[in-house]
């Protein structure tokens, strides 16, 4: 008898409902890159008597009652279903309703794919520690759909490892190269941000914008850097990232140009320099809105050549890299202009994913997923963080944690919110889409509860609302939270208010997976 009480419990439920045209509505889980069909993924609330019959019985019920097509029924691994052809102001209603837990927008899962004994560099990316594991994991999409303009003495875009994704686009040297490289600098370059062999963003459109080439060196006019800046602003295909491995000899002769290029939505990784000294006073690597690159070797210590400072964002590897000559064949060079090309290829990797990104946005997310702690002798005021594409859906990345707190903390019976916090740290990048929150609460009354979790950054995220079906055995729950916005690092806190009166409680104890 109990087991029938317990199945007529959730599907009472359903039968109580409001119609649709009258149902309130409830927030669902955005994805980042919506799969095609309006599809969703539906979580339902645990029953103990929810067979399999009754998975899709239920599913089939709510279905009907707020729309789409029922896609699949999931009673093994999850209680839940697919559905398509739902519009978000039906899956709102849906996620409302007092038998479901979730709803999931569905996403476009992509594929990693892995190249095997890569240069050092490329392997030191993708993993937030040593020692390195010779390969290199990236989205098999490869940035595709982003440009990144190479400001430099040109690209050799007949190189067969290019694929036929390198261009010419301007070249201010004016030599008649045409955006053709006869250095060697540039090509380099190019090959470790996007090429088939050398590079991060395996997939990228590559564009020559030649403003460096004198006599066919490594030097150019200071103008013609400005002129470079402008080109980009006028002529960019976003989304797009521009690469910048040189220096200003003025140091401020492009901070309008390079304004107007950030407010055009257009963001450059910038080399810090190769004096060995704070960058505060390069141009244009101390411009904040830029990111700006200092260099590593192998063993994770500041290449002694780089650059410093608190002018600088990130640290990526730059000496000793392998990537394109200009015959085709492989070339090794060392400088913060080897260190760049690594974070224009990660930029691209990320803008991919993230195409509307601004330069702001994309500055962040760069150095808040770098790995933190990592360069050994960073230099006076440099930020400790070290380049990691993993954030970016190419590499591994592993949930971190958990953090857990097991301290009793009274809930009083005054409508206060109390709280029990958690310290994450020496982590990397942001959480994941699927961070957990295990809570344990003892209550005699648990639809007085309104439960959050608070992010180091203090939004909040809701994990129960105060009402619904209610139990005198306590709070026993995992929730999964979508936290790939947030860093990991921090102090986290599970917030908890007892909107009425009569019953209280106690937080027992919480653990937090990101």
């Amino acid at each position: 008898m109990q087991r029938i009480a317990l199945g007529l419990v959730v599907l009472a439920s359903l039968t109580a409902v409001t119609t649709p045209a009258q149902a309130a509505e409830a927030d669902f889980v955005r994805a980042k890159n919506p799969a095609p069909g309006d599809s969703f993924i539906v979580s339902l609330k645990p029953a103990a008597d929810l067979s399999a019959t009754g998975v899709a019985a239920v599913s089939g019920t709510l279905v009907q009652r707020y729309g789409g097509t029922l896609d699949a029924v999931f009673s093994r691994a999850m209680r839940g279903f697919g559905v398509k052809g739902l519009s978000a102001q039906q899956a709102r209603r849906l996620a409302a309703d007092p038998a479901v837990k979730t709803v999931h927008q569905d996403g476009t899962a992509r594929a990693t794919d892995v190249q095997t004994d890569p240069t050092w560099g490329l392997d030191r990316v993708d993993q937030a520690n040593l020692p390195l594991d010779k390969r290199f994991s990236y989205p098999s999409g490869g940035a595709s759909n982003v440009t990144v303009y190479v400001t430099d003495t040109g690209i050799k875009t007949s190189i067969a490892d290019f694929e036929g994704r390198a261009s010419a686009g301007a070249d201010f040297i004016e030599d008649g190269q045409n955006g053709q490289d006869c250095s060697g600098h540039g090509t380099h370059v190019a090959g470790t941000v996007g090429s088939k062999t050398y590079g991060v963003a395996k997939k990228v459109k590559l564009v020559s914008v030649r403003m460096l080439g004198t006599s066919c060196g490594s030097s150019g006019p200071d103008s013609a850097g400005v002129k470079a800046i402008e080109w980009i602003t006028a002529n960019a295909k976003k989304p797009a990232v521009v690469n910048a491995s040189w220096t200003f000899d003025s140091a401020d002769i492009g901070n309008d140009a390079i304004a107007g290029m950030i407010a055009s939505g257009v963001q450059m990784a910038v080399a810090s320099g190769n004096s060995s000294t704070n960058a505060c006073s390069t141009g244009p690597a101390k411009v904040p809105a830029l990111i700006t690159v200092n260099a590593t070797s192998q063993n994770d210590a500041r290449a002694s050549f780089s650059n410093y400072g608190s002018c600088t964002d990130i640290f990526a590897p730059g000496d000793n890299i392998t990537s394109l000559g200009l015959g085709g064949g492989a070339a090794n060079m060392s400088g913060t202009s080897m260190a760049t090309p690594h974070v224009a290829g990660v930029a691209a990797l990320y803008l991919s994913a993230n195409p509307s990104a601004s330069p702001q946005a994309l500055r962040d997310a760069l150095v808040n997923g770098a790995t933190s702690g990592k360069v050994t002798n960073p230099g006076t005021g440099s930020p400790n963080k070290l380049l990691y594409s993993g954030f970016t859906g190419g590499g591994p990345d592993p949930t971190c944690g958990p953090g857990t707190n097991g301290d009793d903390v009274s809930i009083p019976d005054t409508g206060t919110a109390v709280s029990s916090s958690v310290t994450i740290s020496g982590c990397t990048g942001n959480s994941t889409a699927s961070a957990t929150v295990k809570v344990d609460i003892n209550h005699t009354y648990t639809g007085d509860l309104a439960i959050d979790l608070v992010s180091p950054s203090g939004r909040s995220y809701v994990l129960k609302k105060a009402g619904g079906t209610s139990s005198s055995a306590g709070i026993h729950e995992t929730y999964t939270v979508d936290l790939s916005a947030e860093a990991r690092n921090g102090t986290w806190k599970l917030q908890v208010t007892d909107v009425w009166s009569y019953d209280t409680g106690n937080i027992d104890s919480w653990t937090l997976t990101v």
